[in-house]
């Protein structure tokens, strides 16, 4: 009876293991991993009226996790009243999708932690930006407006991580009209459905294909991507 039980245990930690392992190695090569499986997610913290600076030495940033607001009475709470810090439900649910326009597919970014970047979730509540992102090991691609590229794999196939059509720095396609650095329009999905899955994928930069999202700009169309296996 004792072996026998004995042979069960190691039966179940046998098919427990396996299992962990195969869960592990399904993320690793998942889109969920974001190619950093292992890997512990960057982490950048800053009190309201300051800026998060995020950066990669290697790769590409990836914003997974992003709020604006306050979930504890701790963070950025020096010298400050109880009422302007015991609101712990205080969130912007655009956290996200502002962190990932400005920052996804560059190498580094700077992001003021204000209200007029995220709105005032929670008026009379000192808020802080909270901000988890990876690095992700891509190729990039930046077309300049009105002209074409293209995007290749020699082998596998494209991925598209990010892309945006707009303007988020005064080096890429330098230009003396509009002299912005806030012109945000993610194309991602766009040019998943056009490029993903193919070896080969041509690309044009222009208002007709992607519309204006800033008039009088000169804009640009950046892509990152990686080439996976068939």
């Amino acid at each position: 009876m004792l072996v026998l039980k004995l042979s069960w245990i190691t039966l179940l930690l046998f098919l427990y293991q396996h299992g962990a392992e195969a869960k592990k190695k399904g993320v690793c090569e998942g889109e969920s991993a974001h190619l950093t499986c292992g890997a512990e997610a960057k982490k950048a913290v800053v009190c309201e009226g300051e800026s998060a600076r995020l950066n990669c030495d290697l790769g590409f940033i990836k914003v997974i996790k992003a709020n604006y607001g306050r979930t504890d009475c701790k963070t950025c709470a020096s010298g400050k009243p109880a009422t302007r810090i015991s609101n712990k439900h205080c969130s912007t649910e655009a956290s996200l999708s502002i962190m990932s326009s400005r920052c996804d597919g560059s190498k580094s970014c700077t992001v003021p932690a204000v209200n007029s970047v995220f709105a005032d979730p929670c008026v009379g509540t000192y808020k802080y930006l909270a901000v988890s992102y990876n690095c992700i090991p891509a190729k990039r691609s930046v077309t300049c407006e009105n002209s074409q590229s293209v995007i290749k794999c020699g082998k596998g196939v494209i991925h598209v991580h990010h892309a945006n059509y707009g303007r988020r720095d005064l080096v890429t396609c330098p230009h003396k009209l509009g002299r912005t650095t806030h012109c945000y329009s993610p194309q991602t999905s766009s040019l998943r459905s056009r490029c993903d899955g193919k070896q080969l994928c041509k690309l044009c930069a222009s208002n007709s294909v992607f519309s204006d999202p800033c008039v009088s700009v000169n804009k640009y169309l950046e892509v990152t991507y990686r080439c996976k296996k068939y």
